[in-house]
């Protein structure tokens, strides 16, 4: 789990490289979404993982569970600026192959992470 959250923030470091290249905004709300969900969620997570297992891994799956949801509905589903295939033909290769990897990563992470959950006590 914890390589799957590690490589999950290189992943959306580089979709944020791509948002800030390709001029493709985010409302306030969503920004902080990214910043408290996306990105600090998953690592508060792994970090109390390491004390408490399975309520850090339930941290892990509730944030990557959002993150997922989040990411398929704005990059896949609305029609948006930050609908992979609006996004300018100079960024879209970049974008559209990072939003596809943080889907892979937040499904395969919130496996995992669930996983975990039911494997291990809460004592």
């Amino acid at each position: 789990m914890a390589a799957v959250v590690i490589v999950h923030l290189i992943v959306s470091m580089a979709h944020g490289a791509a948002h800030s290249g390709a001029h493709v905004p985010l409302s306030r709300s969503a920004n902080l979404f990214v910043y408290i969900v996306i990105l600090a969620g998953p690592l508060v997570g792994l970090a109390l993982s390491w004390r408490y297992e399975r309520l850090g891994s339930l941290v892990v799956a509730l944030t990557l569970a959002g993150s997922l949801i989040f990411g398929l509905v704005n990059h896949f589903v609305l029609e948006s600026p930050d609908h992979v295939s609006r996004v300018d033909a100079q960024w879209r290769t970049l974008f559209g192959t990072t939003a596809a990897l943080l889907a892979i990563t937040e499904a395969l992470g919130l496996g995992l992470a669930i996983r975990l959950v039911r494997r291990r006590s809460w004592s």
